[in-house]
């Protein structure tokens, strides 16, 4: 709903003039309204007479939000344009604002007006008007319009008190009167040819079509290496005006330049195949235009696609069935603008059991293969319907969004994969619609943010609930007949409705290394074996107290308990043990002991984790809040089945047992990180400064909500989960 403002009429008893030059000392900022902090002069047009000034802002402002909804917004300032109409000879003032930033989430519109009192020429009236319309904000639109409103009532309020103060400044400087504007007495004689003084802009060198051919040489020579020196048998230094409307778009002379000059140096410099156009284009707009960036961050991609053959990815990558059948994302026509549109459901994805089943490694080259397939299905566009399309849609439906999707493994794998991404293939995505975006998607969002680059965050529409049906939703992006039918849509969608996937398809971190092509060097999960009397050992220091210790481990095969100890001093370094009364070394040195055989229980450490009992096949996670510094150490020991109570005679069960556990040897798969604890309170704060949206154990160690059963231990302040 649209909000509206209206002022009462506003008398300051000063002449208008005077009142002009009390408001001129509000810029570049005032002191008095502490959240605007800064303004520049985007234009300037003065008449002839200097009866007419026009001068338009761009003003910066702190707005007073919460630091989560800053962190989610992806900002941390509000920029306004302000468009400022002073007419000297009317004696009136017109002030017109708006929004600049969310513009597309966020529409505020703003008329101010300075006149002379209808009644008394020595007045000044001043009226004020303004609409707030929120068509979507992240899930939080009611909390934005509080803010808004609260901010902008305080803003009023301190209007007529600023101009009031500087009027006072004035008087003691002397000033009380200011001269109204006259006409020229003898106006300059001018040509029948003259023409009116154009607005003033920012000055930019800008080559034009007469000079550039005399300029190239000099351009070249701005850049380094080979383009020192004058540039011989270089392509033509214009492109073609059509070539240029039907692939690239629209091109100032400046961006024409720089995709020249740019084009130049890859063709002298660069040994292996030149990038078109279009795909130099991307670099140059992900870098504004600013030549050397955009050259570096462009070699730097063309050195990475050369190493890992991705020219080559399309023909030779073929997604594992365990792909085919669970990743829930596929392509499905295309957007109003006829971008590609691609289709990724989320919330019914099994992120832990993708990363499990196929490593970091698959996931990433499958998700390169998508933005190699946007880049041709781009081109396919861009002939289709006749004018350069560079960039895709993406929908992503959080429709079952919950605490599994937090699995911190999985949200690293997530975070390097945009990583690699946003460093190679820069302003690809046109649009990113998110839909029915639970109350947990406040910290996926908080933990992704950070990584994603700011020009790209802006291209973000967020919808809560079914927000997307209604106006400025789905139907303003995309065609209602190919609105999938999963989101009410009539068009059938063939993305994977996904599941979870079979922990028979999960693969150990030995088998998930053996990758012909490594795209990452360094691996999330670790191995162990955990042998009868031997059991696996992993220490952790802690500086600060209150620090989290976060884990999340699979045991493969025996069974296990799993403990947390804590000791004031400091483990002998680790060592290969020989396991017990079996004689034998851990195979491959993955077994490590920390606790001294002549260590005591109570007095040179103490378990601070109730033991938890682990069957094979269970996945467990869990987190501790640490009481006290020190060194904490993680341990996961061989379980006997014990007998049963009532008999000495064994249980087939046990039987059973005994056998399937070959040589007393269990195997873990492991992973943990520690949270500072200055990073924990200010999630604390974060989640608490807009409600409990979910606990922030919860958000902090991966639970996963595929589980059947919870352990928890309030005495250590800690908790765990076990997935069956």
């Amino acid at each position: 709903m649209v909000q509206k403002y209206q002022s009462p009429v506003r008398v300051y008893k000063h002449p208008f003039e005077l009142v002009m030059a009390a408001y001129e000392r509000r810029f570049p900022t005032c002191p008095l309204i502490p959240m605007f902090v800064d303004s520049d002069v985007v234009s300037e047009y003065k008449s002839e007479d200097g009866a007419v000034h026009v001068l338009e802002r761009r003003c910066k402002l702190d707005v007073d939000a919460p630091r989560l909804l800053k962190r989610i917004a992806g900002v941390d300032y509000v920029y306004f344009i302000q468009k400022n109409s002073l007419n000297r000879r009317e004696r009136t003032l017109q002030i017109e604002a708006y929004n600049e930033t969310f513009s597309n989430r966020v529409i505020i519109n703003e008329l101010c007006c300075y006149t002379v009192h209808p009644e008394n020429e020595d007045w000044t009236c001043f009226e004020q008007s303004a609409s707030l319309d929120i068509k979507s904000f992240f899930g939080f639109e009611s909390t934005v319009e509080k803010i808004a409103m609260k901010q902008y009532a305080s803003s009023i309020k301190k209007g007529k008190e600023i101009i009031e103060y500087y009027l006072r400044e004035l008087e003691e400087e002397g000033v009380t009167w200011v001269p109204r504007w006259t006409p020229p007495v003898s106006p300059a004689k001018t040509s029948a040819t003259a023409r009116p003084e154009l607005p003033v802009s920012p000055a930019i060198s800008i080559p034009t079509a007469s000079t550039k051919e005399s300029q190239s040489s000099k351009e070249a020579s701005s850049l380094p290496g080979s383009l020192t020196e004058p540039v011989s048998g270089t392509p033509d230094d214009k492109l073609d005006a059509d070539y240029i409307k039907r692939y690239l778009g629209d091109l100032t002379p400046l961006q024409e330049s720089c995709l020249i000059r740019l084009r130049q140096w890859l063709q002298e410099t660069h040994k292996g195949k030149i990038p078109k156009d279009e795909h130099i284009l991307r670099f140059l707009r992900a870098r504004d235009f600013n030549i050397d960036k955009a050259r570096e961050i462009l070699c730097q991609s063309l050195t990475w696609r050369k190493q890992h053959q991705v020219d080559y990815l399309l023909e030779t990558w073929s997604a594992p069935q365990v792909l085919q059948d669970f990743y829930t994302g596929g392509w499905h026509h295309h957007d109003k603008d006829g971008r590609p549109l691609y289709v990724l459901r989320l919330g019914q994805m099994d992120t832990k059991g993708l990363v499990r089943a196929l490593g970091e490694e698959s996931l990433l080259r499958h998700v390169l293969s998508i933005n190699e397939e946007g880049l041709r299905r781009c081109e396919e566009n861009t002939k289709v319907f006749g004018r350069p399309i560079s960039s895709w849609t993406c929908l992503v439906d959080l429709e079952g969004l919950n605490m599994r999707h937090l699995w911190r493994p999985g949200v690293k794998a997530l975070l390097r994969i945009i990583e690699v991404v946003e460093a190679n293939y820069p302003e690809t995505l046109g649009r990113l619609l998110i839909l029915r975006a639970p109350r947990v998607f406040p910290v996926l969002w908080t933990l992704v943010s950070p990584f994603i680059d700011e020009n790209t965050r802006k291209k973000f529409l967020i919808y809560a609930g079914n927000d997307y049906q209604g106006p400025g939703g789905l139907v303003d992006y995309i065609d209602k007949e190919i609105i999938p039918d999963f989101l009410g849509g009539e068009c059938m969608c063939e993305v994977p409705e996904g599941g979870l996937v079979p922990k028979s398809l999960y693969r150990t971190a030995e088998e998930l290394e053996n990758e012909d092509i490594r795209l990452w060097t360094e691996t999330i999960y670790q191995s162990a074996s955990v042998f009868k009397g031997a059991p696996h050992e992993l220490l952790i220091e802690i500086i600060d107290a209150s620090s989290v210790i976060t884990w999340d481990f699979d045991v493969c095969k025996g069974d296990i308990v799993f403990n947390i100890f804590h000791s004031k001093r400091a483990p002998q370094p680790p060592k290969k043990d020989t396991l017990g009364a079996h004689g034998i070394t851990s195979p491959g040195g993955n077994n490590v002991q920390l606790i001294d055989k002549s260590w005591l229980p109570g007095q040179d450490y103490s378990m601070v984790e109730s033991p938890l009992i682990c069957k094979e096949g269970e996945s467990v996670q869990g987190s501790h809040v640490t009481r006290w510094p020190g060194f904490y150490i993680l341990q996961w020991k061989f379980h006997s089945t014990p007998a049963c109570a009532a008999t000495n005679l064994p249980r087939v069960d046990d039987v059973l047992a005994t056998l399937q556990v070959s040589s007393h040897k269990c195997k873990v798969m492991y992973y943990t990180e520690v949270l500072g604890s200055e990073d924990f309170r200010n999630a604390c704060c974060d989640v608490q400064s807009l409600g409990s949206m979910t606990s922030l154990e919860s958000s902090h160690s991966g639970f996963s909500q595929l589980s059947s059963a919870t352990t928890s231990s309030s005495q250590s302040q800690s908790s765990s989960m076990i997935s069956r």
